[in-house]
């Protein structure tokens, strides 16, 4: 009942927040061109965060709440208000190292803090204690704060930050020791994905940070929730190793580059 009640709150509340925009006063504050010179409408990244955060209520996901909320207030930050000219990990550490805070700075320090807060409650939800409890904040922290920038920087063409969130999604349920009942938070966020896909796929509307890093942080949880340390510290240095190495290689070169990548990326899209 749970799991039906996650997925169908989730799904409307995407649905109703998306179209909220497109249909209001803010329509044209949220217009932007996306890589190919097209009008999109960021409208589908307050769906996104109206899914994820509907999910994390149903579920009474605390920690969740918390790192989707985080990603979308600091997310919508960037979107809206940006500041700086840093890009990228380093050029963030950078200025804030020269005492710069940008908005890309902002988000950066926001979302990390949120994750291990995050982090701590998914411990106390799991009964760790001591060193053990510690050791897993740090997993845990780098797997919500490592998505929530991971789907961020995917964000660069239809449909594929959704694929990347989508997959991280299957990978939760896939490898969660306990394989009964499909999760609500699962189902909840499988469901925000699905709603919001027709309209990223057809170029007609993008996620923005605001979409992304709530979606992220919210993936970033359930990989958190439910995995043996080992596999959790598998997901966290593969993230993270992405991250980094997005730094020096662009994605979009990776996949043009590589056929089975470059034919994924492209299906469904308009």
């Amino acid at each position: 009942m749970l799991t039906a009640l996650a997925a169908g709150g989730a799904a409307a509340a995407t649905a109703l927040a998306t179209r909220t925009i497109d249909d209001g006063a803010l329509a044209q504050a949220f217009a932007r061109t996306n890589h190919a010179g097209a009008s999109v409408s960021l409208s589908e990244g307050v769906g996104l965060a109206a899914g994820t955060l509907a999910t994390a209520l149903i579920t009474r996901d605390d920690a969740a709440l918390l790192a989707a909320a985080a990603g979308a207030g600091f997310g919508a930050l960037d979107d809206h208000r940006e500041s700086g000219n840093a890009k990228g990990l380093k050029g963030h550490l950078r200025s804030l190292a020269r005492g710069t805070l940008t908005t890309g700075g902002a988000k950066l320090v926001g979302i990390s803090a949120a994750a291990g807060l995050a982090a701590l409650m998914i411990g106390r939800d799991r009964g760790a204690r001591g060193l053990a409890r510690l050791m897993d904040a740090g997993i845990d922290a780098a797997l919500i704060a490592g998505s929530a920038n991971l789907i961020n920087l995917l964000d660069l063409r239809p449909g594929r930050a959704l694929k990347g969130a989508g997959a991280l999604t299957a990978l939760a349920a896939l490898l969660a020791e306990d394989r009964g009942e499909i999760r609500a938070d699962i189902a909840g966020l499988a469901a925000t994905i699905a709603t919001a896909a027709p309209g990223d796929l057809a170029g007609e509307k993008m996620m923005g940070d605001t979409g992304a890093n709530a979606l992220g942080a919210a993936t970033g949880v359930l990989l958190a929730r439910g995995m043996s340390r080992p596999v959790r510290v598998a997901a966290a240095s593969a993230i993270v190793g992405l991250i980094l190495a997005s730094e020096k290689v662009s994605f979009s070169a990776v996949i043009d580059a590589n056929p089975a990548l470059s034919a994924i990326d492209r299906w469904g899209r308009g």
